[in-house]
């Protein structure tokens, strides 16, 4: 668990960063709370200890601040004896709890360990949730030989970390190969943000991807998380990549070779730690000859490419997806099959939408 801890007291702050320290916490500590929120805007941290008196900025502007930004942090407020009315105050605003100086060191960890045991039970019902989720979205269905080659394929790109190049006409599945690729991966229990780029404007895409800073423009009232930071650990999937503005090429370019973000109106860049995979409809190759997307992006986009056939050339495949669809969403009919003369006249059909 990531503690700030901010504390203007010189050995109190060294005494409990060695303590908390001890107990297997990350710690970083500072004396002021400009310095607090200087990291807290660099940083995300699970836990903010801060005492209620310091210089310029009290502990109150801390947890107000800290809330506005991240509601999921706690905060803990360090208080002295003569001011435990504003301590419970803080407690309506959204503080976790508070302690009174002096204190033994033991409460303090007491109340970390709960918080801790917190975090757990959350993150393991998330885990959960997105295991069922995936369980659901995540299934390649087919099987004729194409498919059983596809996901040996995706199995065994999931353990590699490179950036994947998708390539497959429009409902041949392209966001499920991306999502299977990321469940069998080691990020699987990290996030998986899917995003299309052929619908977000052209003004709003670098801050939709990187984010922005407060006050980076008019409305820009609090920071914002672009898509890049909040698969953080995980798997970023950007669908129809091909419309992506030449300008942004540029910028997605650095990221990749990087491993940065800026966010828009920032200053600083930020250190990220997500797999990108592309995908795209149309021949990327022929988009360089015509100079419509950039060719050394292809490159590094295309490290490992995965081409996905229509249906009309797997349809091997239509038995086991019809079953699918069928106990999917014909259940609720009442009545899970059909004929063996409607399947045959599925199975002669071209399906030009392919799954969709």
């Amino acid at each position: 668990m990531k503690i700030l801890l901010i504390e203007d007291e010189k050995i109190t702050r060294i005494t409990l960063t060695n303590t908390l320290r001890k107990e297997g916490f990350e710690v970083t500590s500072c004396a002021t709370g400009a310095e607090g929120m200087d990291k807290l805007q660099r940083e995300a941290y699970d836990l903010v200890i801060t005492d209620l008196r310091l210089p310029k900025m009290n502990g109150i502007d801390i947890l107000k601040a800290v809330k506005n930004q991240n509601p999921q942090t706690f905060v803990i407020i360090i208080t002295a004896y003569a001011s435990v009315e504003t301590a419970v105050e803080a407690l309506k605003i959204g503080a976790y709890d508070y302690l009174t100086k002096p204190f033994a060191p033991e409460k303090l960890i007491a109340m970390l360990k709960h918080i801790e045991h917190y975090h757990k039970i959350v993150g393991e019902n998330k885990k959960l949730k997105e295991k069922l989720r995936y369980t659901e979205k995540d299934i390649i269905v087919g099987s004729s030989l194409i498919t059983q080659k596809l996901i040996e394929t995706v199995k065994v790109v999931a353990k590699n970390d490179y950036t994947v190049l998708i390539q497959g006409e429009s409902g041949t599945g392209k966001e499920v190969v991306a999502r299977a690729l990321h469940s069998y991966s080691m990020r699987r229990n990290k996030p998986f943000v899917p995003i299309n780029c052929a619908v977000i404007p052209e003004t709003l895409m670098e801050s939709e991807l990187f984010g922005y800073e407060k006050g980076a423009f008019t409305g820009a009232q609090k920071r914002h998380a672009g898509y890049f930071e909040r698969a953080e650990g995980g798997t970023l999937f950007l669908d129809d990549i091909d419309d992506l503005p030449l300008a942004m090429q540029v910028k997605l370019l650095r990221v990749l070779q990087e491993k940065e973000i800026t966010p828009v109106g920032g200053t600083r860049a930020r250190k990220i730690d997500v797999r990108v995979v592309g995908a795209t409809k149309v021949d990327l190759q022929e988009k360089v000859a015509n100079n419509e997307f950039r060719e050394d992006l292809f490159y590094r986009l295309n490290i490992i490419p995965i081409k996905l056939s229509p249906l009309r050339e797997r349809k091997d495949d239509i038995p086991a997806l019809v079953e699918h669809f069928l106990h999917k969403h014909g259940a609720e009919d009442g009545r899970p099959y059909i004929t063996s003369d409607l399947m045959e006249k599925l199975i002669n059909y071209d399906w030009p939408g392919n799954v969709r």
